[in-house]
């Protein structure tokens, strides 16, 4: 798809890679409609691209919210691209979490997106060809201890981003799924981070996320995995699953010790 021009509805704005997402499709030509709980950290993108910027203050994990994004998509005039970056994790052992905690992750990760989508696609479906995109992560694929309910979460988006490009294949709506890696981002814990060096995991910067973002969706990639060696294990656990499991079984004691540290008052 060619940005410039181009009407985009971002969720997930404020965070770390969707600031960086609104500056590069910005300076791609694009308009953006940034979707955040808390709006205020993109005035300054706002003051940096005038005109380019509508910010909408939503909870989407209230219906409300969600209506109200809907009714703001609608006002604008329409969108020609959605990009569902919104996300949540809780790093952690199952049993150190409690109900509320799953259910926000698969909540805001998963049910969000579906319902969200549900709200938009009258819309989408006015231009000749408009696209949506799905963020979701290496842990769609990979079931990482620790992670869960978010990787229930990314499994479960990326089963619906595949199961609606099929039942959209006849429409003008293309669906695009990208799995980012450990990102450097608010949103990982202190122990998170601490884990992934001890494990000598790479955590890519905001900026170099968006850039791929912003390049599938030129591409219109159906579904993209980011990082090496995270994309060959993303192909080896689909082939050869058991050899992953004999390969975090290795790390487990690791995220076990970080999990613990996290339960005594971590950042989560």
């Amino acid at each position: 798809m060619e940005l410039a021009n181009c009407k985009v509805l971002l969720t997930g704005a404020s965070g770390g890679i969707g600031q960086a997402l609104v500056e590069q499709l910005c300076a791609a030509g694009a308009e953006v409609l940034a979707v955040a709980r808390d709006p205020g950290p993109l005035a300054a993108l706002m003051a940096r691209f005038p005109g380019r910027v509508r910010r909408v203050a939503a909870d989407l994990a209230d219906a409300a919210g969600l209506d109200a994004v809907a009714a703001a998509a609608q006002a604008w005039g329409g969108v020609d691209c959605v990009i569902q970056a919104a996300g949540v994790n809780r790093f952690g052992l199952l049993e150190q979490q409690d109900d509320a905690a799953l259910a926000q992750q698969l909540t805001v990760n998963l049910l969000v997106p579906m319902q969200l989508t549900r709200r938009l696609l009258p819309l989408l479906r006015q231009p000749r060809r408009a696209l949506l995109m799905f963020v979701g992560s290496t842990f769609g694929t990979i079931g990482f201890p620790g992670f869960s309910a978010y990787s229930a979460s990314k499994f479960g988006l990326r089963g619906f981003a595949e199961a609606l490009r099929r039942e959209l294949a006849d429409s003008g709506i293309r669906v695009l799924y990208l799995a980012p890696r450990a990102t450097q981002t608010a949103m990982n814990a202190d122990a998170v981070v601490a884990m992934n060096a001890a494990l000598g995991v790479a955590m890519d910067v905001p900026q170099q996320v968006a850039a791929q973002i912003v390049q599938a969706l030129r591409d219109e990639a159906p579904e993209r995995a980011l990082g090496w060696p995270e994309k060959l294990f993303v192909r080896l656990n689909r082939l050869l699953p058991r050899v992953v499991d004999r390969a975090l079984r290795k790390q487990l004691p690791t995220v076990k010790r970080f999990a613990a540290a996290q339960g005594e008052g971590g950042r989560g």
